[in-house]
């Protein structure tokens, strides 16, 4: 039985400052929803010292089973950042919509005075003293960093393990993979030891995490949240940072924080999300009827995929419900030679983390502290040519033309977010789908690259568990910069699902 909650009116968009902090017995604060634990703190019916305290006490019951938080900071410091939140209260100081909250950044980002190791031994002791440009935004709204959350080695593959910090269970079944890069993300807000979290997502991090541990994760267009400081501003295109929440409201209120156009950063997209900016204002633009919504299913892509048993099935059945609330649903597909656009893919992918990755090896190490994964993708992109590379880059244009197509007469494309249910948390990753035998370490994820590509905003929703209760997610691909229909969508399945 879920944990039962005070109910708040999230619908609150500023501090009332009336009454003295209260807090009733046996309310676990740790399964608010974020905007109604900021809507409590702003009015004070909790203090941010009773907020911190929960989800300290929720970190310490369930971190030792999955390892999700990493860099954990003292008890005592938390408690003194929390107790001077809730002074800047009383004295009608209000940080933003995330005032007091406890934040856990993923060991991707860089965040002042804790260590970012990317899961690297390369990088295990490095401390940096500055916040990446997300997390100031994520600070500046009134969070207190706690923490990092768990990553793979560089980011790279599905299942968050590290010779730094070890493996990240899933929040499910910790006998399984929790996915990643983002999978101490997604099982820290699975297991209620955050109200909200960021993530970042190259080949799937946000969403395939997302599927694994039934929560929300949500890719934004390309350039909507930008990075800064980056070593590429310009040809590093596939990665980009976002929100991951338990709902479709809290993501839409989080990717408000994360985004917004940076001068530092020349590719990133003018203009805010400034209708996430309040909760208000977050509930009027995720609004909508089911019948104006118009999904395209592209299934498994005429076989072009391959899943495990169920996967499609739980997707499809979500979907039915969907239409039997009113949704359009048709079959879709994108026409253009698929093992091109992979290979393509590969070889983009390889370019880009190549650099990366050899970047940081020439600076601090040698080749016998990186996984294997990381240094096939880095000698791979050094033996490319800059023919090779002008040949992906067409076929990535080519792509986009065909994505376009197939979004023409639809609100959103529709594909589950993983091809595999979590597997088993021993194995490095899966070598054979559907009865395929896969190629490379992360061929087995090549159902999230279709979004990435294309630089298209995408949403992993939860849609239940299989017959063996594993959970699985459907991925919501949208137009060009349409992040806030695309969240639309998702809110309007969400409601139909719940």
């Amino acid at each position: 039985m879920a944990p039962q909650h005070r109910v708040i009116d999230a619908g609150a968009s500023d501090p009332v400052l009336r009454g003295a902090i209260g807090h009733d017995e046996g309310v676990d604060l740790t399964a608010a929803t974020a905007q109604e634990l900021s809507a409590a703190i702003a009015d004070r019916s909790v203090s941010c010292r009773e907020v911190m305290a929960a989800h300290l006490d929720r970190i310490e019951e369930q971190n030792p089973e999955v390892n999700a938080i990493i860099s954990l900071r003292d008890r005592d410091e938390l408690m003194a950042e929390a107790a001077a939140a809730d002074e800047d209260l009383v004295a009608g100081r209000w940080r933003g919509w995330m005032h007091g909250f406890p934040h856990a950044v993923k060991d991707l980002a860089e965040a002042a005075g804790l260590r970012t190791t990317l899961g690297s031994p390369l990088l295990s002791e490095w401390v940096p003293t500055y916040d990446a440009l997300q997390v100031a935004r994520i600070r500046a709204q009134g969070a207190i960093i706690i923490a990092k959350t768990n990553v793979p080695e560089f980011g790279l593959g599905s299942h968050t393990f590290n010779p730094v910090f070890g493996t990240t269970r899933n929040a499910v079944d910790p006998s399984r993979t929790a996915g990643g890069s983002s999978g101490g993300a997604a099982v820290a807000l699975a297991t209620g030891m955050v109200p909200v979290a960021d993530g970042s997502d190259f080949m799937g991090s946000l969403r395939n995490p997302a599927a694994f541990n039934g929560v929300v994760g949500y890719r934004p267009s390309q350039g909507r949240v930008p990075a800064y400081p980056m070593r590429n501003a310009y040809t590093s295109q596939c990665a980009t940072e976002g929100p991951m929440a338990r709902n479709v409201a809290d993501a839409a209120r989080l990717l408000g924080t994360q985004a917004g156009w940076d001068p530092r950063a020349p590719l990133s997209i003018a203009g805010d999300l400034s209708e996430l900016a309040t909760a208000d204002g977050v509930a009027a633009a995720l609004q909508g009827d089911p019948a104006e919504l118009r999904i395209g299913w592209l299934g498994d892509l005429s076989g072009h995929l391959p899943f495990d048993p169920g996967v499609l099935d739980i997707c499809a059945a979500a979907l039915h419900h969907g239409a039997g609330a009113g949704v359009q649903v048709v079959e879709a597909g994108i026409g253009i030679d698929l093992d091109r656009v992979w290979t393509a893919w590969l070889h983009w992918r390889q370019a880009a983390m190549s650099a990366t990755i050899s970047a940081y090896l020439g600076d601090t190490g040698s080749r016998a502290l990186v996984k294997d994964e990381a240094l096939w993708e880095m000698d791979s992109g050094a033996a490319l040519t800059a023919g090779e590379f002008t040949a992906a880059a067409e076929t990535r244009t080519r792509f986009y033309v065909a994505m376009m197509a197939a979004l023409a007469d639809v609100d959103v494309l529709a594909v589950p977010s993983a091809q595999v249910w979590p597997f088993p948390v021993e194995q490095r990753w899966p070598e054979r789908v559907g009865g395929r035998e896969m190629d490379t370490y992360h061929r087995w994820m090549e159902v999230t690259l279709y979004a990435t590509f294309a630089g298209l905003p995408a949403v992993s929703l939860p849609v239940g568990r299989g017959d063996t209760g594993l959970p699985m997610g459907i991925q919501l691909i949208g137009h060009p910069l349409g992040d806030v229909a695309t969240l639309r969508a998702a809110a309007i399945m969400e409601r139909i699902l719940s």
